[in-house]
């Protein structure tokens, strides 16, 4: 129980940045946590915070050890759930991954969520970083494409349509391509993956075709419309990112009859752990609130 204690100790004063804070959370003082925390490091023979008068921040050591921690408290909240008569109710910790394009999707639907589910409390991480859902600890992630390991499984969400953008200032200067075969002659906004480095291919492209010459990358889609909408070059990128710069005619739809591919968002989750009720119930939520199609 002691090992237990000291765990859940260090995890909550490395998630909310002060034993005061840990403390709150657990109920207990602050004083109670941090010696939780230094019989822990006595116990390992390591020192997992780096403490200072100001913060407190993991040390490589720690950050190790935070993660193997998470996923054992984790299962055992998801052995209680299973378990616990009360398990019906959805609550606890939700940690969710959203490119960070999804907060456009993901915001309006979280108001409903809260209050449908007071007892959940969600930890929401947008970033555009593949991440290991099993080692990192994540419940639910949201992504497109195939997924990434066996051991997951998916549900569809949201169809969208990746199309090519201008403003209409870009286009005046340089004119609009009247087909695929002009695009060599203009220039181009790219997205470079975070994890890979590589620029992401414009998915309309067929075999054989050229990319207009890149003039600016971004490791961030955000950044990406920002620089086209302020007349730097063409670029890629999903419907609903661009919508509301289409609607008041900041940007313009280039070549609509043929530059365009359509794709899905997918819920995704892992296998090999038990579903708690509170991944269940948002799960649910996302496919009510985002209409699959196809």
């Amino acid at each position: 129980m002691d090992k237990l204690t000291g765990m859940l100790a260090f995890v909550k004063t490395a998630d909310l940045g002060s034993f005061a804070a840990a403390g709150r959370a657990l109920e207990i003082s602050a004083s109670a946590v941090g010696k939780s925390v230094t019989r822990l490091e006595d116990e390992l023979g390591v020192r997992l915070l780096q403490r200072s008068t100001r913060s407190i921040r993991l040390t490589a050591e720690g950050q190790q050890f935070h993660e193997r921690c998470r996923r054992i408290l984790d299962e055992l909240e998801d052995a209680h759930a299973l378990l616990s008569q009360a398990s019906d109710a959805p609550r606890g910790r939700l940690r969710v991954s959203a490119p960070i394009v999804g907060h456009h999707f993901l915001l309006p639907m979280i108001p409903d969520f809260m209050a449908r589910y007071p007892d959940v409390e969600l930890d929401v991480h947008f970033t555009d970083r593949s991440v290991d859902l099993i080692e990192e600890g994540i419940d639910v992630a949201i992504r497109s494409g195939e997924l990434p390991d066996s051991r997951l499984v998916s549900r569809p969400l949201q169809a969208f349509r990746l199309q090519l953008c201008a403003s209409p200032d870009y286009l005046s200067r340089h004119g609009e391509p009247a087909g695929m075969a002009d695009l060599p002659a203009h220039s181009a906004i790219r997205f470079r993956h975070p994890n890979t480095g590589k620029l992401l291919d414009w998915p309309m492209l067929a075999d054989g075709q050229v990319h207009p010459k890149t003039v600016l990358a971004f490791n961030n889609m955000e950044a990406v419309l920002g620089a086209c909408l302020r007349g730097l070059g063409l670029a890629c990128m999903p419907d609903f990112l661009a919508r509301d710069a289409l609607a008041d005619g900041r940007l313009r739809i280039v070549l609509g009859r043929e530059a365009f591919v359509d794709g899905q968002y997918r819920a995704i989750w892992n296998s090999s752990r038990h579903l708690a009720p509170k991944t269940r119930v948002f799960i649910d939520h996302l496919s009510e609130q985002l209409t699959a199609t196809g």
